[in-house]
């Protein structure tokens, strides 16, 4: 009976509902709905001095950026020699970083959760180029690169990941709660550190700082309600929030165009501006990043979507091609991989040597190399630091219990 009504369920569903179009496992979402993403398009817009650190000014792919109600940054972006050289050398540390986890994770040394960002480097290297030190920045979990670009370091980062002292976190943290003075996580819950980045905002005002707040989140993280409450919030206020949906197509296996009734991610803001930015680009993320942080500062909220793509899976228990293809991977990597389009530019711009850049290579991996394993001589923390870093120093209530009712820790004794 059971078996028949699901039959005549289906056969009245079939006949009253309207015909859904089926979708492919391994359908590629459309680049039409795009900026086009390719890491290399920008060339000398002024003559290229012999100082490394004389500025000159790189003329930017005209579809580098798309603007909602908002006027787009300038397509002549100023840099240095020497500031090209730095971005290059961070994203292959970053990279390096994140592969090194890779590594440590396969071979059951670091436990749990880990997401990587491999294939975004220009995000956390752009963004950091763009903004000023006491900016503030909140993201999800894939943050080890802003982790290290906003004050922490690679050894305290893997040392963290291993669960250890030396971690950022002092080992209790792991993966996705990692914090620096002016980074504020690394979140676990999905879209909950968008309010908090709305209040991180609230305070600069109140303060009175002049500094940006940027709010980070993913595109699979859009469509959450408290995203929305955010923005209706920091508008009202006008705060000096830039609302950055970090968009790599695909929200754990699901991509944008199966889960967002409107992908174009920067419009969602209603009344609030938006910037769509190609994030494989890493001077078009640091020039939309300088641009929308002035925005902020002197007119309120802005959404910004970077649009990148992550090569490996949402984490590393997530093999991350059974809902696309290997072809859509190997032809990301081939033709707009972020460092590799900056490597071109600096060969092609007469910049750097080919040698140079491979003692730049070689650098990075001995930094990574170094960093694990003095991550790894690091200590476990010790049972009772269990205790330590649940309140603000000097904030602490006298006792707190613990798991069984016998189990007091007294904070003031």
């Amino acid at each position: 009976m059971a078996s028949l009504a699901r039959s005549v369920l289906r056969a009245a569903t079939a006949r009253s509902a309207p015909a859904i179009p089926a979708l492919s496992r391994n359908a590629i979402p459309s680049s039409s709905r795009f900026v086009h993403i390719t890491a290399d398009a920008s060339k000398p817009a002024t003559e290229i001095p012999s100082s490394a650190t004389e500025p000159f000014k790189v003329a930017l792919s005209p579809e580098s950026f798309k603007g909602y109600k908002f006027d787009v940054p300038e397509l002549e972006f100023e840099t240095t020699k020497k500031e090209l050289v730095h971005l290059y050398e961070e994203m292959v540390k970053m990279r390096r970083m994140e592969m090194a986890s890779d590594q440590l994770y396969k071979q059951k040394l670091i436990r749990g959760f880990c997401h990587l960002a491999i294939g975004q480097e220009a995000v956390a290297v752009g963004m950091e180029a763009g903004m000023k030190p006491d900016d503030k920045l909140i993201t999800a979990y894939r943050c080890h690169p802003f982790t290290v670009q906003k004050g922490g370091t690679i050894k305290s980062v893997i040392a963290e990941l291993l669960g250890r002292e030396d971690g950022i976190s002092k080992g209790k943290g792991g993966s996705m709660h990692m914090f620096t003075p002016t980074f504020f996580g690394g979140n676990g819950i999905v879209g909950a550190q968008v309010p908090v980045g709305a209040g991180l905002a609230f305070a600069q005002q109140y303060l009175g700082a002049d500094n940006a707040t940027f709010a980070m989140y993913g595109d699979g993280a859009s469509n959450q309600g408290q995203v929305f409450e955010a923005y209706n919030m920091s508008k009202l206020w006008n705060l000096p929030c830039v609302f950055v949906c970090e968009n790599n197509k695909y929200g754990m296996g699901t991509s944008a165009e199966r889960s967002s009734m409107n992908t174009s991610y920067y419009t969602r803001g209603d009344v609030i501006p938006g910037l769509q930015v190609n994030a494989m680009d890493v001077l078009a993320v640091a020039a939309a990043t300088k641009h929308a942080r002035a925005y902020t500062l002197t007119s309120g909220p802005l959404v910004m979507e970077l649009v990148t793509y992550r090569y490996g899976g949402h984490s590393l228990s997530d093999p991350g091609t059974t809902y696309r293809t290997r072809d859509e991977i190997q032809a990301m990597r081939s033709s707009s991989d972020p460092i590799q389009g900056l490597k071109a530019r600096l060969l092609d711009w007469g910049i750097v040597e080919e040698h140079e850049l491979k003692q730049i290579d070689k650098a990075a991996k001995e930094e990574v190399d170094l960093a694990v394993e003095e991550a790894k001589k690091s200590p476990e923390p010790k049972p009772e630091a269990l205790w330590d870093d649940i309140y603000y120093k000097g904030s602490e209530p006298e006792f707190m219990r613990g798991r069984e009712r016998e189990e007091i820790h007294y904070f003031k004794k």
